[in-house]
């Protein structure tokens, strides 16, 4: 029997080569995301390759104690230990008696599309999505197109850290040529953008470079690539559509060619951000409020899905009323609104993030940030007269931040959210304002979403996958009025936890 994983081992000794290391914090609420390490950072690894090899024996236990089918799709993201961490699952999972499939070198939505394409039920990609480098990662589900929540989750890692493996014979390894044209021309060939239309690709020098370019120029248009050089060290920024470096350099290059839109992919292209033709950021949550109002004219009754970070103004929007298309808010999180869309039966789901989520008959229903980049330019198509400002012009007035986050502690940082919570609740209860505005509604399926009467809104949860608090505000009144809703109200709240640190980013 393969041995019981321990939660703290010291890098470069025996102990380090000959067990398995696998931190529990690792196992988040709907994937699994570890720092692995890289050379020159002190940092103590949460994982080994032996750990690796546990995790792939737990998933394929996992899988088999589910009655799924045990044949798996496999694939990799582009870092410089990637593909190791890759080998070291696919021996864990023969080691379970999983028919393992390895596409190679992928984008988490080619791996998911493979598994419609094979017929394949389960699929795990290693992958840490838009985290710095030396975390990895594996991106699991056992029910295409869904993805693992908090439940399976929860199994895995009982298996894993409590050695209930159960390993079987019968494991076998099929190489899988040529899925990345198959994948590419999955999401391109029936696209085919009439207008002409200049398009800015930014891919952070991650994975997406070797399959949003060439996907791009099949639906049609001009593209002026942008850090689309495979290079894993990741030379100029993370490839994360919400960072703001990212965003300058897609607003920079936007002017420099004078192009109609710039589409952002983060590190494993499940997501997309984009940039307007004057330079200007459109954060995820009002490009699907602009999706959401075209598609609606054309999908009677559609259904909408959105998380909890995303902007207001779809309760109001005139045109979504006009097509009775209606709104769901629910948790942030991928898995979540992956499967609360399918749930729904809604047409779409859409995150701040930049996850977006088309169902038939403009999707599979998981996320893919080139599915989400196709129909950002069929709007425009639809459109010929307007321009990327244009559309958002017609939005209603609101100030969103960008998401920031604190630093909290994995261990912590769920109890500092709760008390959080409770304290916001108290406010809502009371009838309290803050800034001179009443507290009408405190939502906390997902942390404390706090709405002010004036429509005005404050969010605080916890990162599903790294040790950080998230918050987001958003002002129907001013830029001043947002920035004060930080600085005056959430981040001193925050400060009083000596448990929260510095933030990624402010505004």
């Amino acid at each position: 029997m393969p041995m019981k994983p321990k939660a703290d081992i010291p890098a470069n000794t025996l102990e380090f080569e000959t067990t398995p290391l696998v931190k529990p914090t690792g196992f988040r609420e709907y994937d699994a995301r570890w720092w692995f390490g890289i050379d020159g950072n002190p940092k103590a690894p949460e994982l080994n390759s032996m750990g690796v090899q546990a995790l792939g024996l737990g998933l394929g236990t996992v899988v088999h104690q589910m009655g799924v089918e045990p044949k798996i799709v496999v694939g990799h993201d582009y870092r410089s230990y990637s593909l190791d961490i890759k080998q070291a699952l696919i021996i864990g999972l023969l080691e379970a008696g999983m028919e393992v499939h390895d596409i190679g070198l992928a984008l988490s939505p080619t791996a998911y599309y493979s598994q419609f394409a094979l017929d394949i039920p389960c699929v795990a990609m290693v992958t840490a999505s838009h985290n710095e480098n030396g975390w990895t990662g594996v991106k699991m589900g056992a029910n295409k197109p869904l993805t693992f929540g908090p439940d399976e989750m929860g199994m895995l890692r009982d298996v894993v850290l409590n050695g209930k493996f159960e390993p079987r014979d019968g494991g076998k390894l099929v190489r899988v040529e040529g899925m990345r044209d198959k994948y590419i021309q999955s999401v391109s060939e029936k696209i085919e953008i009439k207008r002409p239309l200049k398009v800015i690709a930014a891919c952070g020098n991650g994975t997406a470079g070797a399959f949003a370019p060439e996907a791009l120029r099949n639906m049609g248009v001009e593209v002026i690539e942008l850090d689309c050089e495979l290079d894993h060290s990741f030379p100029n920024y993370n490839a994360n559509p919400e960072d703001s470096v990212m965003l300058e350099a897609m607003a920079k290059a936007v002017k420099e060619h004078n192009a109609d839109v710039a589409l952002g992919f983060d590190g494993d292209g499940d997501r997309c951000g984009v940039v307007d033709n004057t330079g200007e950021e459109i954060f995820a949550d009002k490009i699907g409020l602009m999706l959401a109002r075209d598609l609606s004219k054309n999908f009677e009754n559609a259904k909408f899905v959105v998380d909890v970070k995303s902007t207001g103004l779809y309760k109001t929007d005139p045109v979504l009323k006009e097509n009775n298309a209606t709104v769901d808010y629910f948790k942030t999180g991928h898995s979540y609104i992956k499967r609360r869309t399918t749930d729904l039966d809604a047409l779409a789901g859409f995150e701040k993030s930049g996850h977006f989520f088309f169902r038939q008959p403009l999707g599979y229903g998981y996320d893919c940030g080139l599915v989400a980049a196709a129909e950002v330019l069929r709007m425009l198509d639809r459109n010929p007269d307007k321009s990327m400002s244009d559309l958002k012009g017609e939005l209603g007035v609101a100030y969103t931040s960008l998401t920031m986050a604190a630093h909290c502690d994995d261990e912590l940082k769920y109890g500092v959210v709760d008390k959080v919570v409770a304290a916001y609740e108290a406010l809502g209860k009371e009838g309290a304002s803050i800034l001179g505005r009443k507290v009408v509604d405190v939502n906390t399926v997902n942390g404390a979403r706090v709405t002010l009467e004036d429509g005005s809104w404050v969010l605080v949860r916890a990162s599903s996958n790294k040790p950080e608090l998230v918050v987001v505000v958003e002002s129907m009144g001013s830029d001043e009025d947002m920035r004060k809703l930080f600085r005056e109200e959430v981040k001193p709240r925050l400060a009083a936890f000596d448990e929260v640190g510095s933030y990624n980013q402010e505004i």
